[in-house]
């Protein structure tokens, strides 16, 4: 609640132009009739509109586990729905405000559209000079490989996330390898859409950190093994180096060029891979088992076990 009230308390009487870069709430600041407000959205505030079932489910988790240390736990999240509502309410006002909406993509245009009924203009954001690393500092995720590797080429790396070895990665790692730590979801879209490129040298069962930097326009950079070869098409939405080791990530970093990929064919690509048609199959595959042999199973005996 206090972060509308403080972005509304800027003073911005003075200018003839205002330009918000937002990804939650910038873009509600208060101008003046003569004023001209353009934000450069990098996407509607998640946590409030497609992530607010999600961050509910997070906020209670992480509330049931603090329960004895944290007194008022029930109370807390008895009113966590009810401030969620106030702040959509806020949020669609505050879109209001904006004199001119600049998304970052295509599908952030649609889904400014679909929120705050707006229509927008469209910019790919300017790239930085780095390259990324998004997730948990584990062992096999093998950070330490990508460190080694920039440090070696004195390239700019950016990794969010912590774990355990955050101080060992620390410790390898030279100036131009910059640990941003934990990011909320909100802040996420504007670090991937501005990477050069994901680096992405593990052996993942599936890779849900590389579709989201597709879905951003990025390409990736990763090792040739696991869920990754189903996501990313080489040459198209990315490149693939062979071993996890040093010289292999190395020759593929030397041989990447940012400009050879097409954002939108990129994006195009983790489309595939979007909650909606993972709900159409999945529901698909449902009615498929339970319109057989066995009899149609009623919705309220549906239990899903997630261990």
């Amino acid at each position: 609640m206090l972060m509308p009230l403080a972005v509304e308390q800027f003073d911005l009487s003075k200018y003839d132009l205002v330009i918000s870069n937002s990804a939650s709430f910038a873009k509600g600041v208060i101008t003046k009739p003569r004023t001209k407000h353009i934000s450069y959205c990098m996407t509607p505030t998640r946590f409030l509109w497609d992530d607010s079932h999600k961050f509910l489910r997070n906020f209670r988790g992480a509330e049931n586990s603090q329960r004895n240390q944290w007194p008022n736990a029930d109370f807390v999240s008895l009113l966590a729905s009810p401030f969620l509502s106030y702040l959509r309410v806020w949020d669609q006002q505050a879109s209001q405000r904006v004199d001119e909406f600049i998304a970052i993509s295509h599908f952030i245009q649609a889904r400014i559209k679909k929120y705050y009924k707006r229509d927008s203009g469209m910019i790919y954001p300017e790239l930085g000079n780095y390259f990324l690393m998004v997730g948990r500092l584990v062992p096999y995720k093998r950070f330490d490989l990508a460190v080694r590797v920039f440090t070696q080429l004195g390239w700019p790396l950016k990794i969010i996330g912590s774990g355990p070895q955050l101080n060992y990665l620390k410790s390898i790692a030279g100036k131009n390898v910059e640990f941003l730590g934990l990011l909320s979801d909100h802040l996420l879209p504007g670090y991937y859409a501005r990477a050069q490129a994901l680096v992405f040298p593990q052996e993942e069962d599936f890779g849900i950190v590389a579709v989201e930097a597709m879905a951003s326009g990025r390409p990736v950079i990763a090792f040739q093994g696991g869920g990754s070869t189903e996501i990313i098409k080489a040459g198209e939405t990315g490149i693939f180096f062979a071993e996890q080791t040093e010289p292999s990530l190395l020759a593929a970093l030397q041989a990447f060029r940012a400009g050879d990929f097409n954002p939108q064919q990129v994006r195009g690509r983790a489309l595939l891979f979007d909650q909606k048609i993972f709900k159409q199959q999945f529901m698909a595959t449902v009615e498929a088992v339970t319109r057989g042999p066995v009899a149609p199973v009623a919705a309220n005996s549906i239990r899903v076990f997630n261990f």
